[in-house]
Formats: C-alpha cells, structure tokens, sequence
C-alpha cells in the first residue's frame, strides 16, 4: 500500500481505534520503554512516595528493568519500580494500557479489543478482570446518616465452564430450585445519601448477619441510622453495633417511614445492576461476580461524572496496591 491509501484507511478508523494504532505504532518491540510518566512515577522522584515493601521512604534510582525506573530502598534493601504491586506489575504491553482502558470504558467487547488492539482474546480477559479486582468498594467506616441496605438474588451462572454438573440452561432460563435455595447467589448493596456504595457477593442462599458484617468489613459508625426490609440479620446487625435500625416493610405496603427512611435508592441500583449485567454482558459467571460489582460502583459512583472515564478508571486501578504503599 502507497502512503495516501494507507492514510486514507487510517482516517475511516474510529477515535479510539485511532488511538489504538498510534500507541502500537509508538511501542513497537518496546512498549515498555514509550510508556508516558506517571503521576505515580513523578512522586517517587520527587521523594514523595515510599517502598510498597516496608513503607520506607528512604529509596534512591537503581537502574532500569525494561525501560521502567527502578528504585533500591534503603530500609529493606529491596527493589521496585512504580508498578510494583499494582495489576499492571509483570503485564507485558504496557504501551497498549491507556488504549485499552479506551476502550473499556466504551464497554467494547473482547472481542473488539482484541481486535482493535491486536492481542489475545485470553491477554484481553485478563487485562479487564485484573483491573476489575483492583478496584475497591467503599467499607463501613465510610457511610454516614441515613443507610439503605437490602440484598438481592441471581441464579447462579457456570457462564463458561466446560464441565457442568447440571444440565445446561437456556439463555434467559431461571434456576429449578424455587425459593431461596443454593441455586441463588446473594449480593447486598448498601448505600447512604452522599453516593458511598458498597456492592458484595455474599455466597449463595437466604443472607446471614456474618455475611452482612464481612461486607462492611469496618463496621457502621455510630450516628448512622441503617433502613432495611424485616430481614431478621440486618436486626442483629444493628444491635451488635449499636446503631439505630429503622425496618421498612414493603410486603405490608409501607414504602417509606416518617417522610424519608426508605431503602428505594437500593431497590434502584438493584435494576441498574440487574439490566446492566444482562444487558451488556448477557450474564455473567457467578465466580466473577464480585469483579463485575466493582465495575458496576466505580461507573455509579465516579465514572459518570468525569469527562475522560479511561484516565479516572486507570487512575483508580493504580492507587490501590496489593502490598502496602504510600498514596501519593
């Protein structure tokens, strides 16, 4: 192809596939070494970051690996660089990340990344459930005032899996076990008025006070008034933690309590999640539930109102370390 055709095809692409193709072409052989500085990177030479080993703020520069600054921290004596402990440690490509977050956040599926980005299908998935897991819900010691909370079911989903110990469902099919059995899997949203919002996959089945209190691993400060349906767990939670519990009984027709405990702004987000799930992705597997419920809070919570969702979504799959480290 002469020059003016291929510039010519380049110019039918769409704005993230042309954005796709500018970083392959930057990365070349050596995505590594094109990857733009990081805020991240420019605090830790600046001295204002610490080792993600031991929290130690004593580091100095200690060559490169692949391209990337390595630092030496004086403390342990280990090293590291700014993707140290972050999902992107290891990932190979890291000149497609930004890319790729693009088109994430068009909520493209994998097979048009893959496509776009000229990667494995299976490298595509990986990427998406990498940065699923590290994002993170908001825990208890977060919410104040007024809290809904209420839970909600899903027939469990083998999606996927190539050995079913069942027989296989129709798309759309409901679970045979009526009620609420093990067939079902519990997922409790908790939510107060200023957008905190926690989004659990709890196990399968009726929903236990345990499984409320490892959901909101820091447990509701006092002052918040925790609304609910009759379920007996959410009384128990609220004694055990001191808190006032106001219960909302729709079954009898009462929908609201004294003009404004009410738990509709959880029975809302139940919908969104619910048509969201089968909407977009046509279900998901249950054993990736919990990744899917991350998303799903990140997008209500802050992905909305940020003009460019990519650089937010990146933003916060960065800040949250697996091993301890400073946020800077």
């Amino acid at each position: 192809m002469t020059y003016n055709e291929i510039l010519s095809a380049a110019q039918s692409l769409s704005e993230t596939e042309r954005q796709s193709l500018v970083q392959a072409l930057s990365a070349g052989n050596q995505c590594e070494a094109t990857v733009p500085e990081s805020s991240r990177l420019s605090a830790l030479l600046e001295k204002q970051g610490c080792c993600p080993h031991c929290g130690g703020n004593h580091y100095y520069r200690f060559g490169k690996d692949h391209g990337t600054q390595r630092f030496k921290c004086k403390d342990c004596g280990r090293t590291f660089t700014e993707y140290t402990g972050t999902w992107q440690q290891k990932l190979h490509k890291k000149g497609l990340v930004k890319a790729y977050m693009h088109l994430m956040s068009e909520q493209k599926s994998l097979d048009k990344i893959s496509a776009a980005l000229h990667i494995n299908k299976k490298t595509a998935f990986d990427w998406r459930h990498k940065i699923l897991r590290s994002l993170k819900q908001d825990e208890g010691g977060s919410f104040s005032g007024i809290t809904e909370s209420d839970e909600t079911f899903f027939d469990k989903s083998d999606k996927g899996s190539r050995h079913l110990k069942r027989k296989p469902r129709k798309r759309g099919g409901e679970a045979k076990g009526k009620g609420m059995s093990k067939d079902k899997a519990t997922v409790i949203v908790t939510a107060d008025r200023k957008n905190d919002l926690n989004m659990t996959f709890c196990g399968y089945g009726r929903l236990t006070k345990a499984e409320i209190t490892e959901s909101l691993r820091t447990p509701l400060p006092k002052g918040t008034v925790l609304c609910s349906d009759g379920h007996v767990s959410y009384k128990g939670y609220a004694m055990d933690n001191h808190i006032e519990h106001v219960v909302i009984r729709a079954d009898l027709g009462r929908h609201v309590k004294r003009g404004f405990f009410h738990i509709q702004h959880v029975n809302s987000l139940h919908n969104r999640l619910k048509k969201w799930l089968n909407g977009t992705f046509w279900g998901v597997a249950t054993k990736y539930m919990q990744d899917y419920l991350n998303w799903f809070k990140v997008k209500e919570t802050v992905l909305k109102f940020c003009n460019d969702q990519a650089d937010e979504l990146l933003g916060l799959s960065m800040n949250h370390y697996n091993v301890k480290f400073a946020t800077v």
